[in-house]
């Protein structure tokens, strides 16, 4: 059963609209991100559902003053949108791709592929076999068909798969790739061009700053393309830390995957402030209140310092973006309120990882953002 929304009191509406107008007020005396960004160079957020249903004016009203790109966080994922193997839940996605269509943005859709976020039914076998070749080949061909299809000509481009590579260089061991073979990725990107022959198609992974991983990733689209597929792109998603990964590495990553022909994206970009420590990646609940209460090191606000080398790492890697013709940037949420980093990976730190603060506005990470784009500009 679904839950039902509370609706708004008067109060809360007046509320949310005098947000919205402050937010709207105070971003319209401000340079807006797209306007500054060559012609050449997407700039976008990625919206959760509350801002693409319209219930967080103060956020779409930014993205609408700052952005000509979105994503969607969570809609499209294959546990949201196709949650059985007769049901689709389109109104939200619908909600999503109108907004973008009715503010002239371009709409991306995220993701077709991946291991995570899916259903069981999607990984089961009939009558309780394990899943077979036949079986998961013709749910990959229904799910892209009728998702691709229904948006066909509105969304621009997709993440048609999502994260096959292990760190090494290697294909994700995944239930798609147990079940189909090695040709499960070839056939998401042909059944994605069928259903949409105009539609960006990319590749989206993480840690592709790391040698091995990036150069298969370039092996791998330059093998598809080698057999008459269409791949538009890379997404290197972006999701970095303060000081890591070194900004040499970044270079040299978005230098090489332009220098294969490929066109270089960076697809969910944020940053990581907090301390990070080994074991909090596969922490059990036993340990994870000591290491929220180790890592949760600015709990109230980012000290004064703090901002300011937030704002240089963004000031250094956008100068790397318009270094190597990035074709899109994406940030992974419009404001520090909404971030997923305040629960990964481990729930309830307070995290301060994009250029708007909670309550909407610019810190002096947006500002030297703005100070690169205008040098670019003069050069």
């Amino acid at each position: 059963m679904k839950k039902q929304r509370t609706p708004k009191s008067a109060a809360g509406l007046l509320l949310s609209a005098a947000a919205a107008l402050s937010a709207t007020l105070a971003a319209a005396e401000t340079p807006a991100l797209k306007d500054l960004a060559p012609k050449s160079l997407r700039i976008g957020a990625a919206l959760d559902q509350r801002q693409s249903d319209g219930e967080d004016p103060a956020a779409t009203s930014l993205v609408v003053l700052q952005f000509d790109t979105i994503s969607p966080e969570n809609i499209l994922k294959w546990e949201k949108v196709h949650p059985l193997p007769d049901r689709y839940d389109f109104a939200p996605v619908d909600r999503y791709v109108d907004f973008g269509a009715r503010s002239k943005m371009f709409v991306v859709g995220h993701c077709l592929v991946w291991h995570q976020q899916v259903p069981a039914w999607v990984k089961a076998g009939e009558g309780g076999k394990p899943l077979d070749r036949e079986t998961a080949l013709a749910r990959l061909k229904t799910h892209i068909d009728t998702v691709v299809g229904r948006y066909r000509g509105r969304i621009g481009g997709w993440d048609v798969v999502n994260e096959a590579l292990e760190e090494d260089g290697s294909l994700r061991r995944t239930f798609w790739l147990e079940a189909i073979g090695e040709d499960y990725v070839a056939r998401a990107f042909e059944l994605a061009h069928a259903a949409d022959p105009d539609a960006e198609l990319y590749y989206n992974d993480y840690n592709l700053w790391k040698p091995a991983k990036r150069e298969a990733a370039i092996r791998l689209v330059q093998g598809l393309r080698g057999k008459g597929l269409r791949v538009d792109a890379i997404g290197e998603q972006g999701h970095w830390g303060i000081d890591d990964p070194p900004l040499p590495a970044i270079d040299e990553a978005l230098g090489a995957i332009q220098a294969a022909g490929i066109r270089p994206l960076v697809t969910e970009l944020d940053m990581d402030v907090l301390p990070r420590d080994p074991d909090m990646w596969g922490a059990d609940l036993s340990k994870k209140a000591s290491l929220r209460a180790k890592t949760n090191v600015y709990p109230d606000a980012l000290p004064p310092e703090m901002q300011q080398k937030l704002a240089r790492r963004y000031a250094d890697v956008f100068t790397l973006f318009l270094k190597h013709r990035v074709g899109r940037v994406t940030f992974w949420g419009v404001t520090d309120a909404t971030s997923w980093l305040h629960d990964f990976p481990i729930p309830g730190r307070v995290n301060y990882p994009l250029l708007w603060d909670r309550e909407g506005r610019q810190k002096p990470a947006f500002e030297r953002v703005v100070s690169v784009l205008r040098t670019y500009n003069r050069n």
